[in-house]
């Protein structure tokens, strides 16, 4: 067996190294080439971005970031069919020099169902080990291509773009005096599920073969195998990009449509053929999407047909419960945002459902049989990563400060009765020199009096709220000449960053996708 030195080269035989791997000279060489691919796709050189992508897949560096990729992720300790994981580092060695396209065979799936909001149980296919390593190869070559022919106002699973950014066009196609003022909310009707393959297979730039398997490569359930005849499984790696890719091209439609203008703001807008401004703007996350029109009349008769045709085309439906077309003014929710004009201001804060759905979250750990049973520093651990990842969501918008002082309000009125009900036989100022101690000029905040003030209940009102630099649309993470706007970018969103945030991902070259 050959042994690859730091630089990914072969010298001599022997077992390969894991811990020997220069990563940052492989991320660089993949860099290399995806910035090539980025360019030969510009230039519309397919063949060149074929030869390059298959370069790509078959290089050691682009294999070992593969397998680094899905043994440090969060689904690394979940196995597929084989129940097989990778922990040591001899097995990620071996899976480097096992990881061959040209004799690869994708196994089923594992099926299994995480709950959503709505109560209903959403169906995930868990690949193996391979197969996930698999994904995550090819992915490093579909990516490039999937950033530059994506639409500019799709910002799900995008490298440097973020629900944030989502909102900052929201703002800036819906807050001005001229602004459209009726919405289309769009959601598509099982997404993930109900993707066309012949659509995938006909379109998708890369490797039929491999697509294919992965497609129809059928789920396990309850020791029953099924067939996948359409859809692409919720869990894979290359699922995200795969959908998205899929979607590309409503803001086309829309251009070949209506003529293309843009207006003092740089906002994108289209005329019809009557030069009378429809104000038609397209911002899509992921499957969820609202279209912005001038009249309801024209998101109905013109623009809600174009994109059922548009879906059928790719096997996908709208759902008819979740479309709807509002006045901006009665307000609609996108993300866990409330959007709604009152008089010529624009108001974007969280939704109460969102705000119904954490609290809700509290009060079962505080009520359920765990919490009851615990002390106070472990309801800490459980409620502080709730409480906090909420606040980093919001924190962008400059609504969210009094919402937030009022969730610190229901959550303190929580864990006091569930203190209350914990020491049924004890005094209130027992209870308060128990669980509650002085921080700075709060008097009541919650902590475990044994544990000392190294558990402190997190306020989300301590959360300091600023205004998002929207990305620019235009911006592509792999394109050499965005390295500097990237870089200046998360420069500048970590010295703004607060202090109480522990972990901040912001946008740039070294973010990732969602997996």
């Amino acid at each position: 067996m050959n042994a690859i030195s730091k630089t990914g080269n072969v010298r001599g035989s022997g077992p390969l190294d894991w811990t020997a791997i220069d990563w940052q000279k492989a991320e660089e060489s993949v860099r290399k080439l995806q910035a090539r691919i980025v360019k030969a796709q510009r230039e519309g050189r397919h063949g060149k971005v074929k030869s390059l992508s298959r370069i790509l897949t078959r290089s050691f560096d682009a294999k070992a970031l593969a397998v680094k990729r899905v043994t440090q992720n969060q689904g690394r300790r979940t196995g597929g069919v084989d129940r097989l994981l990778w922990t040591s580092s001899k097995q990620k060695a071996n899976a480097v020099l096992e990881l061959n396209p040209q004799c690869y065979k994708a196994k089923p799936l594992r099926r299994v169902y995480i709950p959503k909001s709505n109560g209903k149980q959403r169906p995930l296919g868990i690949p193996t080990m391979k197969d996930r390593a698999m994904q995550a190869l090819f992915l490093l070559a579909l990516e490039p291509i999937a950033e530059t022919t994506a639409d500019q106002s799709s910002y799900g699973f995008r490298r440097g773009r973020s629900t944030a950014d989502v909102m900052g066009q929201c703002r800036s196609v819906l807050s001005q005096s001229r602004s459209a003022q009726w919405v289309l909310e769009g959601d598509i009707k099982g997404c993930f599920d109900n993707i066309s393959h012949e659509w995938l297979l006909q379109n998708i730039p890369m490797e039929k073969r491999i697509l294919r398997q992965w497609l129809k490569a059928r789920y396990v359930e309850n020791t029953t195998l099924y067939d996948t005849d359409e859809g692409t499984p919720q869990g894979g790696i290359i699922s995200p990009v795969l959908a998205n890719m899929t979607l590309d091209g409503l803001e086309r439609l829309f251009r070949d449509r209506y003529r293309n203008c843009r207006n003092r703001k740089g906002v994108i807008s289209w005329i019809n053929k009557r030069r009378k401004p429809a104000k038609v703007n397209l911002i899509r996350y992921a499957d969820d999407f609202i279209i912005t029109g001038i009249s309801k009349e024209l998101l109905e008769n013109e623009v809600k047909p174009m994109v059922k045709d548009f879906l059928a085309q790719r096997g996908l439906t709208l759902s008819e419960e979740k479309t709807a077309i509002t006045h901006i003014t009665e307000g609609f929710d996108f993300l866990g945002f409330n959007l709604r004009k009152h008089g010529a201001k624009l108001c974007i804060k969280p939704s109460k459902k969102g705000i119904h759905r954490v609290l809700e979250k509290v009060r079962g750990i505080a009520k359920g049989g765990w919490g009851r049973g615990a002390s106070g520093h472990m309801l800490i651990q459980r409620v502080n990563p709730i409480l906090r990842g909420w606040a980093n969501y919001y924190r962008y918008t400059t609504r969210s400060r009094q919402t937030f002082s009022t969730m610190d309000h229901y959550v303190w009125q929580c864990l006091w009765r569930w203190a209350r009900r914990r020491h049924p036989r004890k005094g209130t100022g027992w209870i308060k020199q128990r669980y509650y101690t002085r921080k700075g000029k709060r008097r009541w905040v919650f902590h475990d009096i044994k544990a000392g003030n190294k558990y402190l209940l997190f306020h989300m009102s301590s959360v300091r709220t600023m205004r998002h630099v929207k990305i620019r649309q235009d911006a592509n993470v792999f394109d050499p000449q965005w390295r500097k706007y990237f870089e200046e970018r998360r420069h500048k969103a970590a010295a703004r960053a607060p202090r109480n945030i522990q972990r901040v991902i912001v946008p740039g070259v070294a973010s990732a996708t969602p997996s």
